[in-house]
């Protein structure tokens, strides 16, 4: 099957706007111009287009929220990607890049908005420039600023570059960020549709989200649903990393099993047995070989305890030690938290001094009881999802690998008792 998002894998030089224009560039946005803008949005509803960036929100829906009529209003694409694991929205940057403008050029018309910012990672410099270079032929062949295509719409784009903070990702601290504020997220309401970026009504989607846009606007709502599954429809970029003999990215129709997307990627590095799989980076619960044949759909893991989010698939081996892993998560949440909320800045800490000393073999079987009880503390406490992905390695750990939290504390209870009893001995 042919590419519809990574295109470039199938057309040589596609970031060059005669290439994709060759290729059906901007089609979409021609068509979109000469509708009204809520039939726009209605077609985007129609075709079940959820957010690409995690929490699957219907993309036209959330257009919709915007109010009509006059006034200011902004289209924000979020091009953080700092979820571990993830690494197709650079790819679309650097290699199909006026695919995600036409998406969000056509999303501003919808809204009625005049200005798209592109938020970057802070270390996403080649995917940016390339970004930026085709922003400028995009202007010079008149799909940005005034009177675009001579519809008296006129729409400008630019680039912002953030300080590569995971917690940008979250659309309310991207937007204070965007606006030279502190990257921190605000307690909801009011909403970014209502009052955003500058306290305008702002749309904040995916780079993914919008790269599908003018595919559905060219071929229609019924093309895209026959893709995929009834409630998760069309086609997605999976990340795919770890121990496995392939890694990268691989678009798939929605609906493919995790285990149909560890043999794409070439099965399990170096023949060892799988042993666990985070489906969507370091936020996502843990999945085990039981999980394996869910479908790869927003509901798919629900039955399992985990989540879709954003496919960055991790794969992990028999040889993986699970409390080594949920520390090594559990340390770049803690680095990452933005501080503002008490029971993620404090909980995220005292977890991570006790999983260390449980790992380290100093650790008691109150110490495993404690960190459970931290993680439990935290969730559904804090104003954005940080705090929720933060407990997930825990708690998805100890629930999947307890018998190697056991061996930790058994081993450091033995250190304990040789010591102990090294101690008492009488010499000779």
């Amino acid at each position: 099957m042919a590419h519809l998002l990574l295109r470039h894998r199938d057309i040589p030089d596609l970031h060059k706007i005669d290439v994709y224009q060759a290729h059906g560039g901007y089609d979409g946005l021609r068509k979109a111009i000469a509708m009204d803008p809520q039939e726009v949005i209605g077609v985007v509803r129609s075709s079940g287009l959820r957010g690409r960036g995690g929490a699957g929100f219907p993309t036209g829906v959330k257009w919709s929220f915007i109010p009509k009529g006059p006034g200011d209003k902004y289209v924000v694409i979020n091009t953080d990607e700092s979820e571990t694991g993830t690494f197709k929205d650079r790819e679309l940057s650097e290699k199909n890049p006026h695919q995600v403008i036409e998406g969000a050029i056509i999303a501003a018309y919808a809204i009625g908005a005049k200005t798209i910012y592109n938020y970057f990672r802070g270390e996403f410099m080649d995917a940016g420039y390339a970004m930026e270079d085709a922003v400028r032929e995009a202007y010079a062949a008149g799909f940005l600023g005034e009177d675009i295509l001579g519809s008296g719409f006129s729409c400008d784009f630019y680039c912002h570059y953030g300080a590569g903070a995971y917690i940008c990702g979250e659309e309310t601290a991207l937007i204070n960020s965007l606006q030279g504020e502190l990257g921190q997220p605000w307690s909801k309401p009011p909403f970014p549709a209502v009052e955003g970026l500058y306290r305008k009504p702002t749309v904040v989607n995916n780079t993914e989200t919008l790269a599908n846009v003018p595919l559905i606007l060219v071929n229609g709502a019924e093309w895209y649903t026959a893709m995929g599954t009834e409630k998760s429809p069309g086609v997605k970029i999976v990340c795919m990393s770890g121990h496995v003999e392939k890694p990268g990215n691989y678009e798939v129709e929605m609906g493919v099993t995790y285990r149909q997307l560890i043999e794409m990627a070439g099965g399990m590095r170096g023949g060892k047995k799988f042993k666990a799989l985070l489906p969507s980076g370091g936020s996502g619960p843990v999945i085990t070989e039981k999980a394996l044949d869910a479908p790869m759909t927003y509901e798919g893991l629900t039955p399992h305890g985990s989540v879709m989010g954003s496919a960055s698939v991790i794969v992990m081996d028999e040889t993986t030690d699970m409390v080594w892993a949920a520390l090594k998560m559990l340390h770049f949440f803690k680095h990452e938290s933005c501080g503002k909320c008490t029971p993620c800045r404090e909980g995220t800490f005292w977890m991570e001094k006790l999983l260390h000393r449980i790992y380290e073999g100093h650790g008691t079987l109150q110490d495993v009881q404690t960190l459970e009880s931290v993680a439990n503390q935290i969730g559904g406490r804090t104003l954005c999802a940080l705090g929720d992905f933060a407990i997930n390695p825990v708690l998805s750990t100890l629930k999947h690998f307890p018998e190697e939290y056991r061996a930790k504390v058994q081993g450091s209870a033995n250190g304990q008792v040789k010591k102990a009893a090294a101690r008492t001995a009488v010499p000779s």
